[in-house]
């Protein structure tokens, strides 16, 4: 099943500027099947960290994170760009392939004890997931894992993040 989710991921060349190989998970998301399975792989692949929480890095994290934290039989936290959330907010900012960016998140969205998840579409250089763990522990909650649907491995991401990485399709 995961080679036939491959085939659904779309390279896009030089997206969102020259010299990056975009992976498109649209594709696999118009599929209902393919998208069944990718939640059912991602949760299964999570399910033993036994969080509280999921958390979902804007936006594609959402799309993922919500079915994952249901199938999980916990809640859902989003963890969003700057000026969307309306509450008091901790900020992280961090670098990406492609230029630099900033995530926030709702100061009482997690807090001590509670085991967090933190669910993204794509794994690439670390940048993005290391902001959410960030959050996390500037919360005062712990980073269970983190779960992806494809992990970019030449990029290395994997190795700058201080907690156990779960991802469905490498590339």
């Amino acid at each position: 099943m995961t080679e036939r989710l491959r085939k659904l991921v779309r390279d896009i060349p030089d997206f969102p500027s020259p010299g990056i190989l975009f992976r498109d998970v649209t594709p696999l998301l118009r599929d209902p099947e393919a998208l069944r399975e990718s939640i059912r792989l991602m949760a299964d692949g999570v399910s033993a960290f036994r969080p509280d929480v999921v958390l979902g890095i804007e936006s594609r994290g959402f799309l993922f994170g919500v079915p994952v934290a249901d199938r999980l039989g916990v809640g859902f936290v989003p963890a969003r760009k700057p000026g969307k959330l309306p509450w008091r907010v901790h900020q992280q900012a961090y670098g990406l392939e492609y230029g630099a960016d900033i995530l926030e998140l709702h100061v009482d969205a997690v807090g001590p004890g509670d085991r967090v998840v933190i669910v993204d579409d794509v794994l690439a250089t670390g940048g993005t997931a290391r902001a959410a763990c960030s959050l996390v522990e500037m919360s005062g909650a712990t980073v269970a894992g983190v779960v992806v649907l494809v992990e970019l491995v030449g990029l290395e991401g994997r190795s700058t993040i201080r907690a156990d990485v779960v991802s469905v399709l490498t590339y």
